[in-house]
């Protein structure tokens, strides 16, 4: 599967996905094969982080 390019499509598919199917961020890109790195420096670029405790992006941290 391909993930979203724009950074709000995949802020809410990934949000989306933690929150409904993996207990970590770690364990969703291991399971769809993509870097974690990307994901989270996509998204830092529009203003989140991952937040461990809440599992998931969060904005303005």
């Amino acid at each position: 599967m391909s993930l979203p390019k724009d950074p709000f499509m995949l802020l809410s598919y990934v949000n989306t996905q933690l929150r409904d199917n993996f207990p970590s961020l770690s364990e969703l890109c291991a399971s769809l094969g993509v870097n974690e790195e990307d994901i989270a420096g996509t998204l830092a670029n529009a203003g989140y982080t991952y937040d461990e405790d809440l599992n998931r992006f969060t904005a303005g941290h």
